[in-house]
């Protein structure tokens, strides 16, 4: 069956409630990449600066290969294992570490880093792979 007519014949099959007996038209990652960046500001408790990274943030999480981004602040958990002192957690999720290296190289990524690094003393970063679950 050509494509186009597989995927016609794919949608309709679907709204008719038969899409779970066939095959998928592509394969779902088998492993993921994680992404995870801690910031630290420079001018802790600066409100202006800390809205400003969030703003350089939301316009980051426009990068086409990130598959889901999270953006968050310290819980107020007081556990002593717990890591309080950063400003904003930058977690992202990838199908592969060539997306995310397409993202490293990608001009959303050069305009953050080039008009918000200016904001925090600190950055930690961890990557990680391994199977999506």
């Amino acid at each position: 069956m050509k494509d186009q007519s597989r995927r016609s014949f794919v949608k309709k099959s679907v709204a008719a409630g038969m899409g779970a007996s066939l095959p998928t038209l592509s394969a779902a990652p088998k492993e993921m990449f994680v992404h995870h960046v801690f910031f630290y500001l420079k001018n802790v408790g600066n409100e202006a600066d800390k809205a400003k990274l969030l703003e350089g943030l939301n316009k980051l999480a426009k990068c086409p290969t990130i598959k889901m981004v999270h953006i968050g602040t310290p819980a107020g958990t007081t556990r002593t294992v717990i890591e309080r002192a950063y400003t904003y957690s930058w977690l992202c999720f990838f199908d592969s570490a060539a997306d995310e290296e397409a993202y490293q190289k990608h001009p959303i990524h050069d305009d953050f880093r080039n008009n918000y690094a200016s904001l925090w003393e600190k950055v930690v970063i961890y990557d990680s792979v391994g199977p999506k679950r």
